[in-house]
Parts: C-alpha cells; structure tokens; sequence
C-alpha cells in the first residue's frame, strides 16, 4: 500500500491515469457544444449561401471543469483510497497468518470488538494478497488458509462457546498447527491458563506472534447460595482498580407468566477489591418465581447464575376446596399442613393460575374435586415437567364424580361413589389402624404410632394398577396413600382429610416425617458424585456464551457423575439439567473457578482489541464522478435549449429526496381502571350478562331495587349494580353474582371458568337462578335446567341440599322459611352440612360451622321480584293484591339474607346470639 499523507492506496498505479487529463482537456475544449435549434421563418432566405471564414464556439470552461472532476473522481476511486490505513509496523509480514482465538464465555463480553478488531486485521491482510487461517482453541478443527476475504466474509458467522479451553482442547489444536512458518494473531480471552505454554512456544517457533485482548475488567458471578432465609450472591471482576458499582438482577415469571426483571439491586466493589458479596432478602413467592441471577450488561454467561432445588427449600403451595372456614382454626383443612411445613418449606398463596406461573416444587390440593379445564391443563403439564401434586380426600371429593367411572389424569387412582366411616357415631366398626410400610413404599423404616387411627377415608376401585401404586394402606389391606407417576413428576392422593376430621394422622409426627418423605417439606444437598452414580440428567434450558437462556431440545442426557466432575464442553452445556426428583444446574463459574488475568511473555506485543477506523473512499468518489456525470448531461441539455420543465423536475426531484419514512409509535394505551374504580367504590353486586337483552335488563333493575332495599334497610350503602363478561372482567371485586340462566347463553372458556372457580373457593357466591320455578326439580328436564348442568359441570361445588331449617340464610337479617321470588317455591338448593352435624340438647340450631355457601341454586326469578325503576316502583308484577305485595316483600328480604350471609358468614350461628333468636322465635 502506498501512503499520500492520511490516504493510503490498494491500487496506486491507477494514479497514473491522472497525468490525461490535461490531454482529455485539451479534447474536450476542441470539441463544440452541440448548435442550439432556434425556429425562424427567415431563416429560409440564407438556404444556399456559403461563409468562407467560420468560427468554431467553445464549450464554457466550467463545463470543461465539471467534466474533468468527474475523470479524476473515476482515476482515484478505482485505485483503491483509504482513510486512516492500518499502518502498525509491528504486525506487518508478508507470509501467511493464522488466528488462533480463545473463542471462551470470557471472550463474549468484548467479541464484537473482537471480531471489528479482526475484521481490520483481515481488511490490511487482504490488501497485502496474505492467506488467512482461523483455529478456535474451544472448538479446534484443521486450519486451512485462504484468501483473507473469504474469512472476513465468514466473521458473522463465528461465535464464542459457553465453555473454556480444556487442556486436552489446546493439545488438539497443538497437534493440528499447519507446517511451515506463518504468523500469528491470538485473539485473547484474558483469563489465565496454564495450558497456553506450549501451544504459544510452538507458535513463535513457526513465526511472530501477536496478541490481541481488551483492557476492560471482566465480571463474574458465582452460584447462588440460600443461607438463614437470605440469598447470597458473590461477584469477582478480572483486574483490581476504583471502587465500582454493578447492578445484579433476577429475571423469572412474573404472575402472568410473562418473563420479566424481579429484582434488580446494586453491588459495590470497593477499591482494589476483586470481590463483593450482595444479600439478597426476598419473599418466598418472589424467590419462587427467579430463573436467573446476572449483572447487567455483561453480555457473558459468565456474570449468569442458574440457581436450581439446591439454592432453596421448596416451595409449596397450599390450596383449599374451601379456605374460607370462620369457624375454629384447628378445624382448617390448611392448619395441619402450615403447621407441618413452615419450618422446612416456602408456602405460597394465591389461586391455581397465580401459583402455577412461580413453578413450585409441590401443589397441595385438600379436598379440592373438579379443576376447569385450564386449570386442570395447567397442573398436568406442570407435574408432567417435575412438579409434584398432593392431594387430599374430604367431603367435596367424596361426593363428586371425580375419577369415578375412568381414572381422572390428575388422580393416581379411580375412586369408590361416596367413601367409608368406619368409626364414627352411626358406624359400627372401630378406627382403622395404619398396616406396617412395605419395602418399596418411600414411607418404609417409619415408626408407626399405636394412636393414629382413620375413622374415615375415600376407597379406590380395585383394578390391576393399584396394588403397584398403594404407598401406604390400612391394618384391613384398604389403601391409605396412592400414588402414580406422571412424566418427570408424581401425584399423590391422601385417601384422608388434611385436618383431623378423618383421622388423627395429622396429629401425629409421622404425617410430618411421610410429607418428608414424599420430598414435600424439605430438599436434600446438592449431592456428590457417588449418589448420582446410575443416573441420567437430561437438559431442559442451556446457556449460550453470551448469558442467552435457550431450550436445550433434543440435547442427550448426561451421566449423574459427569454432570458434576466432567469439564463443560460440547457434550456438556451450561444450563439445568433434570432428574428423577430434582433439578442441578451446571454454571461456568463457581467458587472453585480461577478467575485471573493473564501475564504474557515479555517477547510478545500485547495489542488493544481497537483498531484504526479505515474509511475506504472509492465508493464515494464513484459516486461523486456519477453525479458529476449526470450534472454535465443536464448542463449540456439547458445549454442546447432541449431542456423543459426544469425549475418543475428539479423541485420535484428535491421533494423527493427530502420525503423520508418517519418511524412513529403509536403510545400504548393506558389500561382502563375505571371498571376496578367503580366495582370497589362501595359494595357492589354483580349480574353475568347473558347476551339476552331482555333477561340483562331485568337482572339490573332486580339487584338495583335489591340494592335500594340494603340502603335502606342495613348499614350496607351498595353502589351501582355492575353486568360482568366472565371473559374479560375481573370477579373478585364482586361478594355476590347473580347468574340468570337461559338456554341460549354461551358456555364460558377454560379461562373464564379457572377465574369462576378460584372466585368461588375465596369466598364469592353466585347465585344460579334458572326462572322455571324449579318446575323441573332442580333442573332435570327444563331447557334452563339442563343448561344449568351444562354450565355448572366444570365449577368446583361442593356437595348440595336443600336449604334446612336451621341454615344460617334463614335468620342473616331476617326469620325466614321461604324464599320465594316471581314463583314461589321452597326448593332453594345451598351446600350441604358436614355429615357429622348434629343437634345439640337445648339448641335450637345445629353448630354447622358453616362457611358462606359458595353457590345457591333456584328457580324463583328473582331478579324479576326484585327489579325496580329509577323512581322505586316495582317493574314487574308479583300474583295478585295483598298477596302478591307480600310474596314480593319476602323476596326482598331474602335478598337482604343472602347479601347479609355474603358480608357477614356465619355470624348469626355463633351461640351468643340463642338467647336472642330464642327470644324472637317466642320460646
């Protein structure tokens, strides 16, 4: 390359092209313009005459000037013009070169500086006419040069690995050194190895060698670390120097399952330190959700930690059929279960959908029957992935269908219709004692107290697969515990209660010592190589070298063993591996890891990765003899009178390139609060609209005479009754639903339906009114009958009875026996008492207990009785005459019980209120 001040030129012979262009100057000034055309009449009468003595005109001189910068502009740009060549004499040669580069998870961090700096390295080589091989010493393969151009063209395409050089790596790329003598470019990673020794010895003796690293300080981050509730996080930089500061964050699900960042907190390096720790306090249900740890910005697996079941205790999540019990709290089907897990476990709260999203270790179900179809898809592929689901027998899922006449997917077995008492008072057998734990059972080796005694249980239906999934059975041989495996995780049925009410199982500590067993409450420690010996880990997420989460696919499995001593490499990533019961992940760094900075040689120039910014030039001039060009060809057209329209063209053509794309974005609407504003400005019911405007209507003017009524009759001061899409509008805002039911109505969607059945479970009530006057007997036959079933089918209800006289919607606010509506019938249909409820001598009421039934189903049109006008005037006719006026005001009342039972529970069953209602009642 031959330099001319801060130009240097590919082609400098070209140059000599621009000693014509005084001889192209002197041709085009002999040559004339083009004779400008002019139309005249006269011009007739010089046809013929001849001039001896003719003048020849010259082309103006600064067209002459134009058309001699467009030639210099074509000489210079095909000779190659550079700007700010790479002109470092110390990596100049003339032989071939090869790259070596670490090509590391350290490398990723700089590798677009690395691969611009090489590109220009490349650029000077392929001027110069040098071959080029590339070796990678994490992934060596033979080198073979060619013309730098074909490697520059390839650079996109070459990526760092998320592992280091291996010693037997390095060896291999020894071996397959090319003979002869060449030069060398080691692109370095920065770390110290002590393996680069020989290779480099082997690489000066073939040729010079230079390096190339960059002078930042590369970060790192250790596993994670779960120690007395905190999380412990330690990072490392390269090089010693100023205090800094680097931000750590935890990326996970958030409860829409939507990734996003959890946490996010800085970590101050304090001056010269190559260390700083950070302790993280997070709450369970946060620290449950977390996939990763890493620092922003370091573009490097490095600075990514994968925590895995050792980094945690496990995390549980409790779900109740019913978690709304007001009554004593030792009688919680949750209580036995908190009070067994919070010493070992993390418990979370919330719905199905909100739990399922943080990926718990275990979901506990007590005497939960029937999920919706989303939830019920949700669970399955979360057990089918390793997750473990407990579940508990009770009355709801005594009394439903479930796994009753084919094997439920999310049950170990199919269930017997009802269950056993086998030691209560209208039983005559005595409690059941728990048989000895067989071999095989993961509850063998348990001490069984003589005191643990089942009084009831629900029965599985024998069939072959049962005797293989009986974990734990009876002293009579009926099974106790089941379980069945499902994909990489399991699902166990407790054929009891969760409280006592069954069994005193939960009193003992041997429930305590199975659900750890059963790997519930505690996780083991990272294990050592001689557990894992006969197992087989198979990848679920690996990490590429620049931090990236990706799905591993059809990665093999790796040998328990080799998962924790074996190198990473190409047979095994960093991610997290899975197995029969829990989850490891293999990071690049860890405590042991040697985190230095290397120290070359005194003999070897260690360059930066930056290199001079060449600008090559020729396309520009090109461009500029081009437009040249096309400026001498509009001159000569308006010197010749042959150009029109050019003041229109030329603004047209200016317009034109001033019209540029404009790259808007349009704001993202805010979302809309004014629904969830106004559902809990005060007290609100609630209809589901039906699509039926007619049936709409009147079920807005039923709940807003309803309303009026309360206002005017309690202390509740109800806002606006509300219609709610269960598709799209939120429930939980809502004490009361008040669902009409047509045969036209569509049936909800899986979602709708999970949003349905976890409002029910925390305490909502809908009120299912079918407006046939119950003419069908609670829905057997009648159009809106049968659409009641269809509806009702995927809802978690509880087992139903008619409403008894001593239920607590009879005295909420007012002594009622009837509840009548538009009809008037007395089949009204609320969940049913536990079985054992009884009444006690001199009481007039039973102690049911009883939470806020979850559903109450009907036919008397209430709505209809209920609706009003602006003006308080009833809409719609009740009967006749007195009769009807006061079938109407009982409607109202019971309105006014069923809200008050909504708000208030069971309130008005606590015995300090017998005296009164006694009094009341005239006894």
């Amino acid at each position: 390359m031959t330099m001319i001040g801060p130009l240097g030129f590919a082609a400098p012979w070209l140059l000599l092209g621009l000693i014509a262009l005084p001889v192209l100057w002197v041709i085009l000034r002999a040559v004339p313009p083009a004779p400008i055309r002019r139309m005249f009449p006269g011009v007739v009468l010089l046809l013929g005459l001849q001039d001896d003595d003719q003048i020849t005109d010259r082309t103006p001189w600064w067209l002459l000037l134009m058309r001699m910068l467009a030639a210099a502009a074509v000489i210079i740009g095909l000779a190659g013009p550079i700007l700010d060549p790479e002109t470092d004499d110390r990596i100049t040669g003339t032989g071939p070169i090869l790259v070596v580069t670490d090509a590391s998870w350290s490398s990723a961090a700089d590798w677009r500086a690395e691969m611009q700096g090489l590109d220009a390295l490349l650029s000077r080589a392929e001027r110069e006419s040098r071959p080029v091989a590339l070796i990678r010493l994490t992934d060596p393969q033979p080198p073979q040069f060619q013309a730098a151009g074909v490697l520059r063209s390839r650079l996109t395409g070459i990526l760092p690995e998320p592992w280091q050089p291996e010693p037997a790596q390095v060896e291999r790329a020894l071996a397959l050194l090319p003979d002869g003598n060449f030069d060398t470019y080691w692109m370095s990673d920065g770390l110290a190895r002590g393996s680069r020794g020989g290779l480099l010895d082997a690489l000066e003796a073939r040729g010079a060698v230079t390096v190339f690293e960059s002078p930042r300080s590369h970060y790192a981050l250790t596993p994670a670390r779960f120690e007395d509730g905190h999380i412990l996080l330690a990072a490392r930089r390269l090089r010693p120097g100023p205090a800094a500061e680097v931000t750590i964050a935890g990326h996970g699900l958030d409860p829409a399952g939507n990734p996003a960042v959890l946490v996010r907190t800085p970590l101050t390096f304090d001056q010269n330190a190559t260390e700083a720790e950070l302790e993280l306090n997070l709450p369970s249900e946060l620290r449950a959700r977390i996939t990763r740890f890493e620092i922003d910005g370091a573009r490097s697996v490095g600075a990514v930690t994968l925590p895995d079941d050792s980094l945690r205790r496990r995390e549980v999540a409790l779900i109740a059929g019913n978690d709304n019990r007001e009554g004593l709290e030792l009688l919680s089907p949750l209580y036995y279960l908190q009070k067994a897990l919070v010493p070992t476990a993390d418990l979370l709260d919330g719905s199905l959908t909100e739990v399922l999203p943080a990926n718990p270790d275990v979901i506990v179900l007590a005497d939960v029957a029937t999920l919706s179809p989303a939830e019920q898809d949700g669970v399955l592929d979360w057990v089918e992935k390793g997750g473990t689901l407990l579940r508990f027998a009770g009355p709801r899922l005594a009394a439903s269908d479930v796994s009753r006449d084919s094997e439920d997917p999310l049950m170990p077995v199919r269930l017997r219709a009802g269950g056993r008492s086998v030691g209560g008072a209208m039983s005559w057998g005595e409690p059941k004692t728990l048989a000895p734990f067989a071999e095989e059972s993961p509850f063998f080796g348990l001490d069984i107290p003589a005191d643990v005694t089942v009084a009831s249980q629900v029965m599985a239906q024998p069939d072959p697969t049962l005797a293989d999934r009986v974990i734990a059975q009876l002293s009579d041989g009926t099974p106790l515990v089941t379980r069945k495996r499902e994909g990489q995780g399991q699902i166990v049925l407790f054929h009891v209660t969760a409280n006592a009410e069954w069994s005193s199982l939960p009193l003992s500590g041997l429930f305590v010592r199975m659900l750890d067993r059963l790997a519930v409450s505690s996780m083991p420690a990272r294990p050592d190589a001689a557990e894992l010996d006969g197992t087989v880990w198979q990848p679920i997420r690996v990490l590429d070298a620049f931090g990236n989460v990706r799905d591993a696919g059809t990665l093999p499995g790796v040998e328990g063993p080799k998962l924790l001593v074996d190198p990473l490499g190409p047979n095994l990533r960093p991610g997290l591996y899975q197995g029969e019961d829990r989850s490891l992940a293999r990071n690049v760094v860890t405590a042991e890891t040697r985190f230095e900075p290397v120290t070359w040689p005194d003999g070897v120039p260690v360059e930066g990765l930056s290199r001079p910014q060449e600008t090559p030039l020729g396309g520009w001039l090109l461009a500029l003899a081009i437009a040249l060009l096309l400026a001498d060809v509009i001159a000569s057209l308006a010197l010749s009178g042959r150009l029109r329209g050019g003041r229109p063209v030329a603004a047209a053509l200016l317009a034109g390139l001033m019209l540029m794309p404009v790259d808007s974005r349009a704001q993202e609407a805010a979302p809309d609060d004014g629904f969830a504003l106004q559902a809990t400005a005060e007290v609100t019911l609630a209809h589901v609209i039906t699509g039926d405007p007619r049936i709409d209507d009147v079920a807005q003017a039923g709940l807003f005479g309803l309303s009026e009524i309360l206002f005017f009759r309690t202390s509740v001061e109800p806002a606006e009754p509300m219609g709610v899409d269960l598709e799209t509008d939120e429930l939980a805002f809502f004490p009361l639903l008040y669902w009409p039911v047509t045969p036209s109505q569509p049936t909800p969607s899986p979602a709708a339906y999970a949003k349905l059945n976890e409002y029910l479970r925390s305490g909502g009530m809908i009120l299912f009114d079918t407006r046939d006057a119950d003419v069908a007997g609670f829905g057997a036959a009648s159009p809106e009958g049968r659409k009641l079933r269809d509806l009702a089918a995927p809802l978690d209800i509880p087992p139903l009875e008619q409403v008894p006289q001593d239920h607590v919607l009879t005295r909420t606010f007012y002594l009622l026996q009837d509840f009548p509506g538009r009809y008037n019938s007395r089949d009204v249909w609320v969940e049913a008492a536990p079985p054992d409820a009884e009444l006690v001598e001199g009481m007039p009421f039973r102690n049911l207990n009883d939470n806020v039934t979850p559903v109450v189903i009907g036919g008397n049109d209430w709505a209809s009785a209920w609706a009003m006008d602006e003006r308080g005037n009833p809409m719609i006719r009740i009967g006749s005459g007195f009769a009807g006026e006061r079938q109407r005001e009982i409607a109202y009342r019971f309105g006014v019980n069923l809200v008050m039972h909504v708000l208030t529970g069971n309130y008005k069953s606590d015995q300090v209120h017998v005296p009164a209602l006694l009094d009341r009642l005239g006894q």
